[in-house]
């Protein structure tokens, strides 16, 4: 049987229309750290090209060495900037962050060193095989540049532990875009009037698979680190 994290973890149910005050636990995951755009960024792109095969290898390592299978969770993004105000006024070319996937606890480093070792190895030979077949139409360079395989940013991927904490989350529906209103209710409003300081970064975690699902129907968990205030 597939074990499903969103189901058995509280920290990945939320409800739309309502804050509510959770303890999330430590838990394990993929990590890659990167800065500006996410709509224009090609570092955005090539860590999103990075998670996501490593990710998979380690689901199907795991239901095939360890005999446990699980879903893969959603992807996550921690957000923050230097200057907090360019990421209140929308100035996306200062964000910074971090992309996450969440893996279980029983996935050890040398799993994951396995694991990205064998996505590499499926990188050098898409690359090869991609040089080989446009080689004799298009001189080296170019070839080498179009063949860029997958995985493009393992070197910075890596595996650690996140304890999140006491946090506030929401579940937000509809567009990126329209988040606003919401942050504004949970940072000035909801966080303050009950006792509560912001003390992480602004975590997002994307239910909904954005390629296939409509803006108007796109799911995302709004969370935010906090501290009791005083």
């Amino acid at each position: 049987m597939s074990t499903d994290f969103k189901r058995e973890v509280a920290a990945y149910q939320a409800k739309k229309g309502r804050f509510d005050i959770i303890t999330v636990p430590p838990m394990q995951f993929l990590m890659i750290d990167g800065a500006g755009d996410p709509n224009t960024s090609p570092i955005y792109a090539a860590s999103v090209e990075t998670l996501y095969p490593v990710a998979y290898t380690l689901k199907f390592f795991s239901k095939r060495e360890l005999g446990r299978d699980y879903a893969v969770m959603p992807l996550e993004g921690l957000w923050w900037a230097d200057d907090m105000a360019a990421y209140t006024v929308g100035d996306k070319s200062a964000w910074q962050w971090r992309l996450m996937i969440m893996v279980p606890d029983w996935i050890e480093r040398e799993h994951f060193e396995a694991a990205t070792a064998q996505v590499a190895a499926k990188a050098r030979s898409a690359k090869t095989a991609k040089v080989s077949k446009t080689s004799s139409s298009k001189s080296g360079g170019q070839a080498t540049a179009e063949a860029s395989g997958t995985a493009p940013r393992l070197d910075d991927l890596r595996l650690e532990t996140y304890d999140e904490g006491l946090s506030v989350q929401t579940l937000h529906v509809g567009p990126f875009s329209d988040e606003g209103p919401v942050l504004e209710e949970m940072h000035e409003r909801f966080i303050p009037s009950n006792g509560l300081t912001m003390t992480g970064e602004h975590h997002e975690i994307y239910l909904s698979d954005i390629r296939r699902a409509a803006p108007e129907k796109w799911r995302t968990i709004l969370r935010q680190p906090v501290g009791r205030a005083g």
